[in-house]
């Protein structure tokens, strides 16, 4: 039976997307898929479809519940778009193995028997490993049908698909060739469900397959080897179960035990030995050892145990007449070493002594020859040379000092004789002794005007007496007045007739001498280093400086008149010159207050912040406890109240789990507590569904966070140390949108794609890497300067920290006198009794009163409301009187102070 009406199954199709096919190939895939669902009888009771695009990474286009009738799914392929990525193959199919077929995803109940089959097309060798996943997807009942397209590994499919691989495993040569297998697929897919029509005698769960069936057991057990009976399944063997010493199997489960003599260490695996060196009293004279229901005595090394078995004696190595040390035996502390006599060195095998080579040992230096003797060396030389007085180098012998050379000039060394040469400016004569000198105007052509002159190296034309030479070097021209005379112009000499006059250059004047000269401008002239403007005095000049500056101790420099010196400016930390005024800054860590004077740490302002930790098995325990350090250094930055700072936390690995909620914890201690008692999750690392999970529980009101009216900065720190094996993307940028400032650590093997998708802009100041955890500690600094930025930057546009004004009515701007009429204040009682202070007839409550007289022009602003004493309210007008008296308060203190001030002046001038 070939008919697939009516027909239950749960089929994924699972599409290679890498950059290897291009797009007229893909859309011969999706043609090919949609040729498949032509056949398939699609809906919720009978057939239902998904399907996976992968290439560096899994995305799902559609999963089994997502659509409940053939024209959704038709629709939703002809929509998919090309991944153009990597080919991470075994990737794909353990996110269908672990999501794609759960029951959250629309997979259907082991128990109903309704087959599970996977359909993968692929046209390259996988970047991962593929044989160990394939096989337990295999082993959950799921059919694997493997197609491959061109140049693919044929067992690459083999260890894909399901057996026997001639009906699961198929090779095509290109991608126009799949359309054949349409009608093969129609058979395998559409034949009758065997545990209906069969006796299958599965002892627990039967589960369909194309023309068959396979049984599968409950969760504990495992299949005999008949394939049908089932038995208790063997954890300890089957799992890493992590027992030091024994493991015994429990249903479902198992436990770990001690051997005789220790008991089970707190966290149930490790074993730790019975301590009888420290119960009883052993006398053992150097060290007690523990043994099974014991202890025993041990010496270090190089003693002995006595025959009293506690006390030791230090062992004579040297005794033994089987030391073989050729001349000296020295005990040592757990043996013994031979040692040589003078002039002798140790052998390698440690026994024996041979003569020091002192040529070789002390590397004297010899140029030719080092020659060993008894106690020493000494340097020799090589025939034809002689050793110098320093018994190290070597001369060669001079044959020109010892023998009548005859060279008129220089006489030159060979190796075995001598020759004779000339000095410069000389030639040698034929006898090879003596030497002439080189006549450079005769042998070549000088070209001088008048005479040439010979020089050492070459020749020099001279003119005669009143002339001075070309500077063409050969021609003649006759002297004038200012060449002859020793005129003493500083800067030009002018001739004129036999005599001459003294000129000055451009930008000079000539002095009463006639000879010097001065600049018209010396600021121009010199290099005067002003910093501002520059005035000519005389012949020399001044430094003087803009307007508000004033002149410094080296008369060059400007300094600005110091405003924050002259003026009280009340700046509790910082005063910032800004032009003829100031402003006021605070220090690091801290945020400028709303009078613009006082400062307040930016820990104290509010903050919901989230923090999402990955738990996957690649990170390990021991960085596991370094993770948790860095959120508790990030916690004790934070003023933990619900006020100032809420935090969360979520770890994820296959799955999330929240660790606490924003308004789980309210103190800092309780909330470190919780962090150090996290357990380390250490399985996968799903960090998309992390981020899903963050973005649509973590910052509800539910779970704690204010609400956006409130303004209060939304914060996540993503800690990752590896590869998601999801998609990141979709619900980073989800995240973002929705106004969460997005922090990315990375650590090791985190890719750098993944952790600028999840940053915030911009990614300089939002991502941080380390290649290891040694570095945590920097990371941890630019985050807390980074959130303490974040509320920087968000405490401008926040109004006072009394909170947000209700939007109702008329809004008074802050110039604006706030008016609410006496007797809305009266029908509140709390707030008047609380408020009393406002109503008293000493001044500082008249001025207050002004804030709230009654004006019937502008009207109260609870007027028309009966429920003027709700709490919104009431903390309005709270907020608002809080805030007036605070600076009342301030202004009278400063008149005080500058009362007292004047009296105190007053005083002394008196005096």
């Amino acid at each position: 039976e070939s008919s697939c009406e009516n027909k239950r199954a749960d089929l994924v199709f699972i599409i290679d997307s890498s950059r290897s096919v291009n797009t007229h190939d893909y859309a011969k895939v999706k043609e090919f898929i949609l040729d498949i669902l032509q056949f398939l009888d699609i809906g919720p009771d009978i057939t239902r479809v998904g399907l996976l695009q992968y290439g560096s990474t899994v995305k799902n286009e559609f999963s089994l519940k997502t659509f409940k009738r053939k024209s959704e799914v038709e629709r939703a392929v002809k929509r998919m778009r090309h991944l153009s990525t990597g080919t991470m193959t075994g990737l794909a199919i353990q996110y269908a193995l672990n999501i794609a077929f759960s029951e959250a995803e629309g997979a259907r109940p082991l128990r109903e028997n309704v087959p599970r089959v996977i359909m993968i097309v692929t046209d390259g060798r996988p970047q991962d490993s593929v044989a160990e996943v394939a096989a337990k997807a295999r082993d959950t009942g799921i059919l694997i049908f493997a197609i491959g397209v061109g140049q693919v590994d044929l067992n690459t499919l083999k260890a894909i698909g399901s057996e026997p691989h001639e009906d699961h495993v198929f090779l095509v040569a290109n991608f126009s060739q799949m359309e054949s297998l349409t009608s093969v697929f129609q058979n395998k897919l559409c034949m009758a469900h065997m545990c209906s029509l069969l006796e299958h005698n599965c002892a627990h769960f039967c589960i369909n397959t194309p023309g068959s069936y396979v049984c599968r057991c409950k969760q504990g057990y495992i299949l005999n080897a008949d394939q049908t009976t089932c038995r208790i399944q063997d954890l300890c063997a089957a799992e890493d179960h992590g027992c030091e010493q024994l493991c015994v199997n429990l249903l479902g489960s198992f436990v770990c035990q001690c051997y005789s003599g220790y008991s089970l260490a707190e966290d149930g695996k490790r074993c730790v030995a019975v301590d009888y060196c420290a119960s009883e009293n052993h006398g053992c004279e150097h060290e007690c050892v523990n043994a099974d229901g014991s202890y025993s005595c041990r010496c270090p090394r190089g003693f002995s145990l006595n025959p009293d078995k506690k006390t030791c004696t230090k062992i004579d190595y040297c005794a033994s007449p089987n030391h073989g040390c050729q001349h000296e035996c020295v005990n040592t502390d757990d043996s013994y070493s031979c040692r040589c006599l003078k002039g002798f060195t140790l052998n390698p095998d440690q026994k024996t002594c041979r003569r020091i080579n002192y040529c070789a040992l002390k590397k004297p230096g010899c140029e030719h020859e080092c020659v060993n003797t008894e106690e020493g060396y000494y340097c020799r030389c090589h025939r034809g040379y002689n050793l110098d007085p320093n018994g190290k180098t070597c001369s060669r012998v001079d044959h020109c000092a010892e023998q009548d050379h005859g060279c008129e000039q220089l006489c030159l060394n060979t190796e075995t004789s001598f020759v004779c040469q000339c000095s410069e400016g000389f030639l040698i004569n034929e006898d090879l002794k003596t030497c002439s000198r080189a006549d450079y105007c005769l042998l070549s052509d000088h070209g001088c005007e008048y005479s040439c002159v010979n020089t050492d190296r070459s020749f020099a034309c001279q003119c005669p007496e009143g002339h001075v030479l070309r500077s063409d070097g050969k021609t003649c021209a006759k002297l004038d007045a200012c060449a002859l005379g020793d005129h003493g112009c500083e800067h030009s000499c002018v001739s004129s007739g036999d005599s001459f006059v003294c000129q000055c250059f451009e930008g000079y004047l000539l002095r009463e001498d006639g000879k010097t000269c001065r600049w018209k401008d010396v600021c121009q002239a010199v290099d005067h280093g002003c910093e501002h403007i520059c005035v000519n005095s005389g012949e020399s000049y001044i430094c003087k400086c803009s307007e508000g500056f004033r002149l410094a101790e080296d008369g060059k420099r400007c300094r600005r008149k110091d405003v924050c010196k002259s003026t009280h400016h009340g700046c509790e930390h910082i005063c910032v010159h800004r032009g003829d005024s100031y402003i006021c800054k605070c220090s690091e860590g801290f945020i400028l207050a709303e009078d613009g004077r006082r400062c307040k740490r930016c820990s104290e302002g509010p903050i919901d912040l989230v923090f999402v930790i990955d738990g996957s098995k690649s990170l390990g325990e021991d960085n596991f406890e370094i993770v948790k350090q860095f959120v508790t250094g990030i916690i004790d930055s934070l003023v933990i109240s619900p006020k100032a700072a809420r935090v969360g936390l979520l770890q994820y690995s296959t799955q999330v789990r929240t660790e606490f909620t924003l308004r789980n914890f309210s103190s800092a201690k309780d909330m470190k507590k919780a962090v150090a008692h996290m357990k380390y999750m250490g399985k996968g690392s799903m960090t998309g569904l992390a981020l899903k999970h963050m973005f649509e529980r973590s910052f509800t009101q539910a779970e704690g966070a204010r609400p956006l009216s409130a303004r209060v900065p939304r914060v996540a720190i993503v800690f990752t140390d590896g590869r998601a094996q999801d998609d990141v993307a979709e619900w980073a940028s989800k995240a973002k949108d929705s106004g969460i400032t997005m922090y990315a650590v990375g650590v090791g093997k985190a890719i750098e794609e993944e952790l600028q998708e999840i940053a915030s802009k911009p990614t300089d100041k939002h991502l941080f890497y380390a290649e290891d955890f040694s570095t945590m500690g920097e990371i941890s600094e630019k985050l807390k300067k980074g959130i303490c930025e974040a509320l920087e930057d968000s405490d401008g546009s926040q109004d006072s920290p009394a909170g947000e004004l209700p939007k109702r009515g008329h809004q008074p701007t802050e110039s604006e006198p706030v008016t609410i009429n006496i007797q809305d204040l009266l029908s509140c009682s709390n707030f008047a009794v609380q408020h009393r202070y406002l109503f008293e007839e000493d001044s500082l409550s008249r001025s207050a009163q002004k804030l709230f007289h009654s004006t019937k022009s502008s009207g109260s602003p609870l007027e028309d409301k009966p429920d003027e004493c709700k709490c919104e309210n009431l903390i309005m007008f709270q907020n608002l009187a809080n805030e007036e008296v605070r600076k009342l308060t301030q202004r009278y203190v400063l008149e005080e102070m500058t009362q007292r001030m004047e009296a105190l002046e007053n005083r002394l001038r008196y005096r």
